[in-house]
């Protein structure tokens, strides 16, 4: 894992002797900062791979969404974030001494680079960098509040908790109200790795919350509860890093748990920018309705409702006022969706999957109904499942 524990408590160290008036020099400040490992030209990392987003780059790039991306700041000085998509002005930070924001911004939206095999999920995205706390470990719950609130009142659609806090407030319970109340999905980790721990706003009714996973699909964060919604990549990452000075450069590898909820941030922009009339409950329904489920066909209290499963989200079609997975008994067997086929032609409308409830006693028994897929016999096609490497 990179080492954001240390930098984190030297940037909040010399915050403390800043505010008492005690002189810091600078060179001392920045040699403690994040710094670039390199820019990354392996492989394409594990979780882009999962998350495969220029696939669905035909459908969806993420464009006219707003990402609110809340910790730690974003440092702006990277290459690969193009030209006025990060936001600036009241409220908003765009240098992260820290480091954490900057590779959680580089995971929604950084720009595809021929130096690099890496790239964001949603590039056609713009990114709102709030920065509330320099912690490791989570910060004050009423700054965060604050800084929830400063997202919403830029008008953020999506909003990212890049570091949650260890702690909840009523002033946090009221500024995710608010958030519902506008419209805006706030994405949160379940980020814990104490036994017990809880982080916030992540377990806050109304956010979608993300466990965490590695290459084989197991959990990596201990926090746990019937409110993880889906899990998605925090280990052995790459990503955009601060301190690149103006150039394309990268950390790897970063273990986060934290950094999972990035993915799913990105992915959240893909779908709201193809489905724009979805509220933040039929998003979140859609993206755990097509995740890829775990053996057992339920809910998982480390991983959620399974690995997320980014093309489906964006292409199922998926009826108005179906009810997310575990919804109540009256809204008939349990469903799942899989995603429709690659598109035959350039010009081919809206991909669809077809959500089908089937009336097989077998299924019904089971509890899930498997979902019919356009043209996907014709075409041989199979659900694809977590991928490891």
């Amino acid at each position: 894992m990179v080492g954001f524990a240390g930098k984190s408590a030297v940037a909040g160290c010399v915050a403390f002797m800043a505010s008492l008036g005690i002189g810091v020099p600078s060179t001392a400040v920045a040699e403690q900062c994040a710094n670039p490992t390199g820019t990354y030209t392996a492989a394409v990392p594990w979780g882009q791979r999962l998350i495969d987003p220029a696939r669905i780059w035909p459908l969806s790039r993420g464009a006219g969404q707003l990402v609110a991306v809340i910790g730690t700041g974003v440092d702006g000085g990277n290459g690969q974030f193009a030209p006025g998509q990060l936001l600036g002005g009241q409220g908003t930070q765009a240098d992260d001494c820290d480091g954490r924001g900057t590779i959680a911004a580089g995971i929604v939206g950084a720009q595809p680079d021929p130096s690099t095999t890496f790239t964001g999920i949603a590039p056609g995205a713009k990114i709102l960098p709030i920065r509330y706390t320099q912690v490791n470990g989570g910060g004050d719950p009423g700054q965060l509040a604050a800084a929830i609130e400063t997202a919403l009142n830029r008008d953020a659609g999506i909003i990212l908790i890049a570091v949650p806090a260890a702690s909840d407030s009523p002033a946090l319970t009221g500024a995710v109200s608010r958030a519902r109340e506008k419209g805006a999905l706030i994405v949160s980790p379940a980020a814990g790795s104490q036994q017990g721990q809880t982080s916030y706003p992540t377990a806050t009714p109304g956010v979608l919350a993300v466990g965490s996973t590695n290459q084989a699909g197991e959990a990596v964060q201990t926090e746990a509860g019937s409110y993880v919604g889906v899990s998605a990549p925090g280990a052995e990452l790459v990503s955009t890093s601060a301190g690149a000075g103006g150039t394309v450069a990268h950390r790897w590898p970063v273990s986060d748990p934290s950094l999972a909820a990035a993915h799913v941030a990105g992915v959240a922009a893909l779908v709201r920018a193809y489905h724009p009339e979805l509220s933040p409950e039929q998003i979140v329904t859609r993206l755990t309705l097509t995740a890829h489920r775990g053996p057992s066909g339920g809910h998982d209290p480390r991983r959620g409702w399974g690995a997320i499963d980014a093309y489906a989200a964006v292409s199922a079609s998926i009826p108005a006022g179906t009810p997310g997975p575990g919804g109540p008994p009256s809204a008939g067997p349990e469903t799942f969706v899989v995603p429709a086929a690659a598109p035959a032609r350039a010009n081919a409308d809206k991909v669809s999957g077809v959500l089908a409830i089937s009336g097989v006693a077998a299924a019904i028994a089971a509890g899930v109904v498997v979902a019919a897929v356009r043209r996907g016999k014709r075409r041989g096609w199979k659900p694809s499942r977590f991928r490891a490497s």
